[in-house]
């Protein structure tokens, strides 16, 4: 899935997935991948400049490794998500492995955070109808209206940004990395994102 923003059509198709919050007069901004200390903590702060709360699907064994800004996460006001334990591919595991792994990175995030973690998004949106039976028996799959391809290093910053903005609404949820490899361009759009949402009166929600 590697469009910018997501055709209409998917609300059709995978009506129970979650792909922008209708009637919403929020943004909602969400960072995949983390926590970890190179990125997430500069995040929260450039979040904070705005008042700008935030979901973040964490991945299970990064969480394991930086506890500290987990909680650091839940005091300034985010919300939690599970991203799966190591950040498995559907398309390339067995359902079973696949579960498992879903499972032990929602539990990883209860244990930590002591909170009921009801979100889940899909590692590179890729989920079978089966999977996706499965999980929503116990959470919320949230997908992405706008995905910025902030890891694509082979997009400029500037660009990227510029896609963002274009089709940025009430609703939207939009969807950014606090990972290594998309360090260099968000260091570079978010703060200028958050500027533009700041100056076009636009708010910011957590998920639910």
């Amino acid at each position: 899935m590697e469009m910018t923003y997501y055709p209409k059509i998917f609300d059709l198709i995978f009506p129970k997935r979650i792909w922008r919050i209708n009637n919403a007069e929020a943004i909602f901004l969400t960072f995949d991948d983390g926590p970890i200390p190179e990125v997430t903590p500069w995040v929260l702060d450039e979040l904070d400049k705005v008042n700008a709360k935030a979901t973040f699907f964490c991945v299970g064994e990064n969480a394991v490794k930086n506890k500290g800004i987990i909680h650091e996460i839940l005091k300034r006001g985010h919300k939690l998500g599970n991203h799966t334990y190591n950040h498995v591919n559907a398309a390339k595991v067995k359902p079973e492995y696949y579960l498992e792994n879903y499972k032990k990175g929602k539990e990883v995030l209860e244990n930590i955070s002591g909170q009921s973690i009801k979100l889940f998004r899909p590692p590179y949106g890729r989920l079978s109808g089966y999977l996706a039976k499965e999980i929503l028996k116990e959470d919320k799959i949230v997908m992405w209206s706008i995905l910025s391809k902030d890891y694509d290093l082979n997009q400029k910053s500037a660009d990227i940004l510029e896609k963002c903005m274009k089709y940025t609404e009430p609703g939207v949820i939009i969807l950014f990395h606090d990972s290594l490899k998309a360090e260099a361009n968000l260091r570079e759009i978010l703060p200028e994102y958050l500027d533009f949402l700041r100056n076009k009166g636009l708010i910011f929600s957590i998920l639910n």
